[in-house]
């Protein structure tokens, strides 16, 4: 497609040359521009991908792809038969009840929390709970005045597995001198690291048996959570998850529980990525800014090429070749060096924070304590056909231009 002759004047005049030095910096930078456009839109999009799919993985790890609770509060009774024909819904994987209430716990120090009853057994499900136990075990969580915690909570109250945790609901009990607060004493069984601020630094899980007990609920519970095969299988089921349902109960599926929060994400992403994207677009349109004095610096070796039988399109061909290598090396170089950034990026933090002496990425703040990346190869190849086409069409006006020029007027003013 490209002769010898039209390859070796574009890479000549992309040499730099001392006259020809400004228009070589412009095209060093239109280069790096492109790189790392491309670069940061990469490691930017994957961060954002990982930061989501975490979150969705850890927050449905330990909730329900749908929640099921009973109006103005009241606890569910008789559910037995609701749960049964829930599990026989298709992609549905398992009903679990469960008795949920805020309390004021006191160790050493004290912090407001929420307690989650579960039955051991569906404890041990909860695979993002149950593998992440750093001290203690979940074996003692059978006992009725057993809990575990969150170690960031632990470490606020001041408690460590086998001390004594008291638990103070505002639900308190009717007496003659009027309510009391209800108070209760467990045990600390063990604390678990999910690596998500909110639950480690919140919640509180006993057995449900010991949670109806605290709550004075009966044989009732305070909502019921379907987990289905996956998020997305959850969605497409709702129509059979409410058909399910025969009593009077408001449905939730993880959307519309984490509605904001996910939308949110959702907008930032697209936010970042269109503003990312104007870096590259600002890159090529330095290719076509450096390209276009090229030209004009070059106005009298084109004239002679042209004198000498040299076409149009060959000189067309010569000064896109010029703008399309920078344009090409330049993403290649965005997509090795984003791909290796997301790759190392935990490592690359660590770095950073050590030359530093800052915390850059917040538990607090961006309720995950490690720093997610995940590629996705689709992304990856439209950033990288989009950097491409631009700078493809970057070169198109000055190589025109190049291929109008007139070698007699060229000639006429040098």
């Amino acid at each position: 497609m490209f002769s010898r002759f039209e390859w070796t004047m574009a890479l000549r005049y992309l040499r730099a040359r001392r006259q020809e030095g400004f228009i070589s910096v412009i095209a060093l930078f239109s280069f790096l521009g492109i790189g790392l456009g491309v670069a940061t839109l990469i490691i930017v999009m994957s961060v954002m991908n990982g930061f989501r799919a975490e979150l969705l993985d850890r927050i449905l790890g330990l909730n329900g792809h749908y929640e099921i609770r009973a109006p103005a509060n009241e606890p569910i009774r008789d559910f037995d038969g609701v749960v049964v024909d829930l599990e026989n819904v298709r992609d549905v994987v398992r009903v679990t009840p469960l008795v949920e209430g805020q309390v004021m716990a006191s160790g050493k120090a004290a912090s407001g929390a929420l307690v989650r009853g579960l039955a051991p057994d569906e404890l041990m499900a909860l695979t993002v709970l149950s593998d992440n136990i750093v001290e203690g075990s979940l074996k003692g969580i059978e006992e009725d005045n057993s809990l575990i915690l969150g170690y960031r909570l632990a470490r606020t109250l001041g408690v460590m597995a086998g001390d004594k945790l008291k638990l103070i609901s505002s639900q308190g009990t009717p007496t003659a001198f009027g309510t009391m607060p209800r108070v209760k004493t467990f045990t600390v069984a063990g604390l678990f690291d999910t690596g998500m601020y909110e639950y480690d630094s919140g919640y509180i899980y006993m057995s449900l048996k010991a949670a109806q007990t605290y709550f004075r609920l009966g044989d009732g519970v305070t909502a019921l959570e379907v987990f289905a095969t996956d998020p997305d299988t959850a969605l497409a089921i709702r129509r059979d998850i409410i058909n399910a349902v025969s009593i009077r109960a408001f449905i939730y599926d993880w959307q519309q529980s984490r509605a904001s929060f996910f939308n949110a994400l959702q907008v930032e992403r697209n936010v970042m990525f269109l503003i990312l994207t104007l870096i590259i677009l600002v890159a090529a349109f330095n290719i076509i800014s450096s390209l276009i004095m090229l030209v004009k610096d070059k106005g009298r070796d084109v004239a002679i090429l042209r004198t000498m039988g040299a076409t149009r399109g060959m000189i067309m061909r010569v000064f896109f070749i010029a703008g399309a290598s920078i344009g090409v090396v330049g993403t290649a170089f965005g997509f090795v060096l984003g791909l290796g950034f997301c790759a190392n990026i935990d490592g690359i933090k660590t770095v950073l924070e050590g030359i530093t002496g800052t915390e850059l990425f917040s538990a607090e703040i961006y309720f995950l304590s490690n720093l997610p990346a995940k590629v996705d190869p689709l992304e990856v190849t439209t950033v990288v056909v989009m950097a491409l086409v631009l700078s493809l069409l970057a070169t198109i006006y000055p190589s025109w231009r190049a291929a109008r020029l007139d070698p007699v007027e060229a000639l006429r003013y040098e």
